[in-house]
């Protein structure tokens, strides 16, 4: 039996297992698994682990454990150790780390308010015309601060009001009138705190890029780029062929304009003299 102060075998085990996992990918991430019940979270670990992206569930203070140790062997782990807090997983896999952001906020759903959460957003209540039925609903909705009213037989919210500033609590009865009316403020998901890739630490707030804006942003980039290598007659492997389209349709247009017969130009030559003979017999009738 392990004496006082000693650490039990198994977390012993279970630190050097997380520190091998860690120093054995070159893609760790610290994730928030904050608010997701457990069947969602086996469901969210077991697709994740088909797409080559294992999490591994443990306590704060193994994780801290096994990153203090890993770090000793690569230094770029150690910013992490400040992002273990709350409800904490370790991801590990190759991949890029704006990817992994995108992958793990679809995992992110709305969910009911509770009561008593902080609000991540304004709480924003449009007006409308509700489902309930005139009764006590309209009471209980104006005492929770909701602008009801019973018009035509309805039970209506007459004005757009925010219920619930963000950063504010959300009181519980405004969380059960939320839910009443399909208002769900918060998500669920997967929270990606901060990642080491390839010896570079992302903190959180530079991984939320929408990578298809920043792909349609070099889509663009490329189609002005090449506009203008064509405007400025610059040769490169991709404009060479627009130049030369370019300058062949420029010099079809002179040789016509100059009247000289090419097997290209014989027919629209002749076709501008028909067109002119009989804009001259049209003159001549006049």
């Amino acid at each position: 039996m392990p004496g006082r102060g000693s650490v039990r075998p198994e977390k012993t085990e279970r630190v050097a297992r997380l520190k091998a996992q860690v120093l054995g990918q070159p893609m760790i991430a610290l994730v928030g698994v904050r608010g997701i019940p457990a069947s969602a979270l086996q469901s969210m670990r077991r697709e994740l682990r088909e797409r080559g992206h294992p999490i591994h569930v443990a306590t704060n203070s193994a994780i801290r454990n096994a990153l203090t140790q890993a770090a000793k062997d690569a230094p770029a782990l150690a910013p992490l150790l400040e992002h273990v807090a709350d409800q904490t997983a370790v991801l590990t896999a190759e991949g890029n780390p704006f990817s992994l952001f995108q992958e793990l906020h679809r995992t992110r759903s709305p969910t009911p308010a509770r009561g008593g959460e902080i609000a991540p957003n304004d709480i924003v209540v449009p007006a409308q015309t509700t489902s309930f039925k005139p009764g006590p609903i309209v009471g209980e909705l104006q005492q929770a601060g909701f602008p009801a009213a019973i018009e035509k037989g309805k039970v209506v919210l007459k004005k757009d009001i925010t219920i619930v500033k963000a950063g504010a609590p959300i009181p519980a009865a405004v969380a059960a009138m939320l839910t009443r009316l399909e208002i769900f403020p918060l998500e669920v998901g997967l929270e990606l705190r901060a990642v080491v890739e390839g010896g570079t630490f992302y903190p959180p707030e530079v991984l939320g890029v929408d990578l298809d804006a920043r792909r349609n942003d070099l889509v663009q980039a490329h189609r002005r780029a090449l506009g203008l290598a064509v405007e400025l007659a610059y040769p490169t492997a991709e404009s060479t062929p627009l130049l030369l389209s370019r300058a062949h349709r420029r010099a079809l247009l002179v040789a016509v304009a100059a009247g000289y017969p090419t097997p290209e130009t014989i027919t629209p030559i002749l076709a501008r003299a028909l067109r002119e003979a009989r804009a001259v017999k049209a003159l001549e009738k006049n």
